[in-house]
């Protein structure tokens, strides 16, 4: 294989070399098999004319073997624009999704964005994850983070654009937990169900315009909130007491009439659930009452079949998240309850009653649609364990009385 070594950018016209010009090396690698000519490696940096000769070594070894790859001179920043597309169009990724996505990207930017690739190395991403740390950043953003990272640079490795991929023993510290911190955590927020029964009937008392229907299919489904905006009338089975999941709602600047149906969040969220009687008449009651208005606006209102849709202003677009949390809120402010309850802890809620009530776990993660769910299975154990608590209370209460 032809090559040859020297010393790049030496001015010296003695034999030997006292400005301490690097080696570098220039040698064959094949034939372009597009345009036929002689293909060429260059590299340098070398401090001895040795180090040139093993790295030559080595690279002959790899072309020989087969194993030889050209690693890209793309930078991080170039290479995360392009990388984008590629995962949104091979996973159908939602754009609440892509927009987590950037944010995380932009996360990196700072450490690596003008670096090749190729030069990016493991502790230099390790000390970004910990630099990270440093900065206050919380475990579960910096998991985000690094769980972005390594999805751009296993994209690269899989596309030969480097050998090795630098996230790949790389870890998110963690804190340690002292004991009383351990013990001062509280698991999943929920209400109890005389918390849930006093929340309900403040709602139907104080609640403003769609409360009480919306936190009723809220705590007797266990549908996410998205899920909910989204549901137009033809989701709703009357006759066999059925509503219908195939879609949610995305809005991240809450502008009414700027929002999107998207598919639900994974496939198993695609579901039909079956509710109470008393949900159904609500619903029902709720439908006479939206028509009237439908009739009464006529070409006025956005009539496109949404159940939650608003009554003032934007007559007809659903009514955006945020407003059911401020509602929620309100309502539990009113109520006395836990202010810091959300939405989402309705479907928690849903899930500890469910476990009450002796539901299997299997069955319950069918109803909420998941696959898996920790919060989900920690609600469920947590409730469970309370149960077989009552039991063995019972059965030692029963060998009692005999004596």
């Amino acid at each position: 294989m032809k090559g040859y070594f020297y010393r790049r950018g030496c001015k010296c016209k003695k034999k030997k070399c006292s400005c301490g010009a690097k080696w570098a090396f220039t040698v064959d690698i094949g034939i372009d098999p597009v345009t036929g000519k002689r293909r060429q490696k260059v590299k340098s940096g070398f401090n001895t004319k040795q180090e040139a000769e093993e790295a030559v070594a080595t690279l002959i070894h790899e072309l020989n073997e087969g194993t030889y790859l050209e690693e890209t001179d793309k930078t991080f920043s170039d290479f995360a624009i392009e990388w984008l597309p590629i995962y949104s169009e091979s996973k159908d990724v939602k754009p609440g999704t892509i927009r987590v996505r950037l944010h995380e990207i932009g996360k990196v930017l700072p450490y690596f964005a003008q670096l090749k690739l190729r030069d990016i190395t493991r502790k230099m991403y390790q000390d970004a994850l910990n630099d990270l740390k440093d900065q206050g950043l919380s475990v579960s953003t910096r998991e985000g983070i690094n769980r972005t990272a390594r999805m751009i640079f296993r994209k690269a490795l899989e596309m030969d654009l480097i050998k090795k991929d630098p996230t790949e023993f790389a870890y998110v510290k963690k804190d340690k937990k002292t004991i009383e911190q351990l013990e001062e955590e509280e698991g999943p927020k929920y209400l109890e169900k005389e918390e849930l029964a006093l929340f309900l009937e403040t709602a139907k008392q104080n609640g403003l315009e769609h409360d009480y229907l919306a936190f009723l299919i809220l705590a007797y489904t266990g549908i996410r909130v998205g899920e909910l905006v989204a549901l137009k009338w033809k989701d709703v089975d009357f006759l066999n007491h059925t509503i219908s999941i195939t879609k949610t709602y995305y809005n991240p600047n809450n502008n009414a009439v700027e929002y999107q149906l998207v598919t639900p969040k994974t496939r198993k969220s695609r579901r039909k659930i079956v509710v109470d009687e008393g949900v159904i008449q609500a619903l029902q009651d709720h439908k006479e009452d939206q028509n009237q208005v439908i009739k009464r606006l006529g070409d006025d209102y956005y009539n496109k079949d949404f159940i939650f849709a608003k009554m003032e202003r934007q007559f007809g677009y659903p009514i955006v998240i945020k407003n059911v949390r401020d509602r929620m809120k309100r309502l539990l402010r009113i109520a006395g309850l836990k202010e810091e309850l959300t939405p989402h802890s309705l479907r928690h809620t849903h899930t500890s009653l469910l476990a009450e009530a002796g539901v299997s776990l299997e069955q319950i993660m069918d109803r909420l649609g998941h696959t898996d769910d920790q919060i989900t299975k920690n609600v469920y154990l947590h409730v469970t364990q309370e149960m077989k608590k009552e039991a063995s209370q019972k059965f030692s209460e029963l060998m009692r009385s005999l004596r």
